[in-house]
């Protein structure tokens, strides 16, 4: 199953927040949906939720137009939308309902969510009586209450602790391993390199990258190398790298350098370095995070 992004724009007014946007995503996957504030990742899903209609272009499902209310769908969106004064399970049950369940089916699955997400002690309780991360993880479980075979969260680990994000991984995981499609947007880096397959990076409305996040990090970890050393001079050190190898430092902090070889060997390099007396700690391949691919691309934080 494939949900294609096809060329879409969006406006409000003059402003044209959406340009021409592309990219796709397959089940069986997770794609992390990342870009800085106003960027536009929540117009993007909203069009796809058919929230927003898009000025142009089309969303597909394999090779189809997309209707959310024709297939399975699980939503959570960026505002919060439950009901304060009702008890958690009853909620559920509701959401359930409104997707297609019957109310046997919408209790069966509200009640297994609820004891998934940690929440089985408050299923009579009202929402405004829990904290903040218990009514996220509430908020989550209502996206997944259909059996969902489309799964599309907008900033899903916003509030939840380590320990309460550690379960919502586990549940993505289960979700790509029975072959769901799963998109999200989202600011923590950390969490979305350690399970998402493909990432798209969207800036001032366009897409700026969209592709296997493996991939993306072999391509920008090529001819380059991370060199860490005991009471480097860092300006003796770039002398030695500009003399004597057309390669550059792209990249330095308190503790390490990565160079860019641009094709030179790095035997090279390391025989210089030792032929220099610099004392090497680590000499290794670079890896770039996606944070660094993030800054790189993006230019600053999400």
């Amino acid at each position: 199953m494939y949900l294609e992004i096809c060329g879409i724009g969006k406006s409000f007014g003059d402003k044209e927040v959406l340009k021409n946007i592309s990219f796709k995503i397959r089940s069986g996957r997770a794609m992390g949906f990342l870009g800085r504030n106003g960027s536009g990742k929540t117009t993007t899903l909203r069009c796809i939720m058919n929230i927003f209609k898009p000025k142009y272009g089309e969303i597909l499902l394999d090779g189809s137009a997309f209707n959310p209310k024709k297939n399975r769908v699980g939503y959570l969106p960026e505002e919060r939308g439950l009901y304060y004064k009702e008890k958690i399970l009853d909620q559920l049950i509701y959401f359930g309902q409104l997707r297609g369940y019957s109310r046997n089916e919408s209790r069966d699955s509200s009640k297994f969510w609820i004891e998934r997400f940690g929440l089985g002690e408050y299923s009579d309780k009202k929402l405004e009586t829990l904290s903040k991360g218990n009514q996220q993880k509430v908020q989550i479980a209502q996206a997944f209450i259909n059996d969902p075979d489309i799964i599309i969260l907008d900033e899903p680990f916003s509030g939840l602790d380590p320990v309460n994000a550690e379960v919502f991984k586990d549940v993505i995981k289960e979700s790509v391993k029975e072959g769901k499609l799963v998109l999200f947007s989202s600011h923590q880096m950390g969490y979305v390199e350690e399970f998402c397959d493909d990432i798209t990076l969207i800036d001032d409305g366009s897409i700026i990258l969209s592709d296997d996040l493996m991939k993306v990090k072999e391509n920008k970890s090529k001819g380059k190398y991370r060199i860490d050393a005991d009471n480097i001079d860092r300006e003796r050190f770039k002398r030695i790298i500009e003399n004597k190898f057309p390669a550059s430092i792209t990249n330095e902090d308190k503790i390490s350098l990565i160079i860019d070889m641009e094709g030179k060997s790095s035997n090279e390099l390391l025989s210089t370095l030792i032929d220099e007396k610099i004392s090497i700690k680590v000499f290794s391949t670079y890896m770039p995070s996606l944070n660094d691919i993030f800054i790189e691309e993006v230019g600053g934080n999400a």
